[in-house]
């Protein structure tokens, strides 16, 4: 017996098109999440590189993991957010300010696929820099990102300076050693801008010890405090809008006496803020609703018929590592299963009504989940104690291992 045998839907990301997520059950556009991003994005395809897809369009994003892409996407949703920095690849530029050292245009293949990476030649030891100055506000969270390949050079530092009085905000700090032997290593920095600083400079390389070269591709500062998918520029700032990912299913779909919920999710960042995905009747009245909460690596549970009947909530390791969720809800009560294992039960006074739509959100509208989902089910029975371990369970040590992102030897 398959444990997708009793599922109302499904949807294990692989069927997209220009505003469609499409579900595997029901076999019908019923099931379908309508999907809207008013620009284009990029996302790591299957083999390995950075891809720009269309507005509109999803990602089935590829997670690499000891710089083997895996086998099976997640589906990216994230918000919306600015690469502050106008020449992304091209250091060239005059925008890009230096000193004891040189740029070469487009000297090796670079996380796209193209010969489009810069190599660099530094010159002068403990005397170099490479930095880009631009305007913030202050008291804000910042995330500077770029990827970097090992040349000749042994040791390579980057730092953030403050450009309002000269202080260093991120002080320097050799990165040699985060760079893998062979493959792109993306270095990934958030600060906070300090109280009256109007401009900032984001330095990819200053003051190592050592010449020789170094290759150089992606630079981003966004706005926020984790990094998101790399926005390619070009002699401007470019802006990836927020994506929703709602919709799927109606009134026929879902069983208001009984049912699960279940997702195999992980969160972009661990960054305090509510991101749920809901059986919901549309208002926020009726809601069965899963999700990660406004507090350190916490997941959250409800059952919502006009007031909340049930609520739970468990911190987790990390959620920004996959994590496979389940509620299930009917006469007898609701019980949560978290990775195998059964976290809580409660009686539930009354059931919800109207259920007729599955949403990366909460069922009013507000919020928005942002992160990789791998797979998302729904049931129209409350499955049995067995059957609610088996689902949220790993299949093998493997699962478990790439999923929870260890490093396999």
């Amino acid at each position: 017996m398959s444990k997708y045998d009793n599922a109302g839907l499904v949807m294990i990301p692989s069927g997209y098109k220009a505003s469609k997520v499409y579900s595997v059950i029901p076999n019908t556009t019923d099931g379908d999440f309508d999907f809207s991003r008013g620009s284009t994005a990029t996302r790591v395809n299957k083999d390995g590189l950075i891809e720009v897809v269309a507005s509109n369009v999803p990602r089935l994003d590829y997670p690499l993991i000891d710089g083997v892409v895996q086998d099976c996407p997640s589906l990216l949703l994230e918000p919306q957010r600015t690469n502050l920095i106008t020449y992304s690849e091209d250091f060239s530029q005059s925008a890009w300010v230096k000193t004891g050292l040189s740029v070469n245009s487009n000297q090796i293949i670079s996380p796209d696929g193209t010969l489009n990476a810069d190599e660099v030649n530094i010159s002068a030891a403990n005397s170099h820099y490479l930095f880009y100055s631009i305007s913030v506000s202050a008291l804000t969270n910042y995330t500077f990102t770029f990827y970097v390949k090992k040349g000749t050079a042994t040791d390579v530092s980057y730092s953030i300076l403050n450009e309002t009085n000269f202080t260093n905000i991120v002080n320097t700090t050799s990165y040699f050693n985060e760079i893998s032997d062979t493959n792109w290593t993306r270095i990934s920095v958030e600060f906070t801008t300090p109280s009256g600083c109007t401009s900032i400079r984001v330095y990819t390389l200053r003051d190592g010890s050592s010449i020789g070269t170094v290759y150089i591709y992606g630079a981003q500062l966004e706005q926020g405090s984790y990094p998101t998918s790399y926005i390619p520029t070009s002699g401007s700032t470019v802006t990836r809008v927020s994506e929703t990912c709602n919709g799927a299913g109606n009134a026929d779909t879902f069983n208001d006496s009984e049912g699960v919920l279940f997702a195999e999710i992980s969160a972009l960042a661990d960054d305090l803020t509510n991101k749920v995905i809901s059986i919901n009747d549309n208002s926020g009245s009726n809601v069965i609703r899963m999700g990660y909460a406004a507090s350190s690596n916490e997941v959250n549970f409800i059952v919502r018929a006009t007031t909340n009947i049930y609520s739970y909530s468990q911190v987790l390791g990390d959620i920004t590592t996959l994590n496979k969720l389940s509620i299930s809800y009917s006469s007898s009560g609701a019980k949560v299963f978290i990775n195998g294992f059964l976290s809580d039960s409660g009686a539930l006074s009354s059931l919800p009504n109207g259920l007729s739509q599955l949403d990366f959100r909460y069922g009013n509208g507000t919020l928005p989940f942002y992160g990789n989902t791998k797979q998302l089910m729904t049931f129209n029975k409350a499955l049995t104690d067995a059957e609610l371990e088996d689902l949220t369970s790993w299949d093998s040590f493997l699962e478990m291992a790439t999923s929870q992102l260890y490093t396999i030897n």
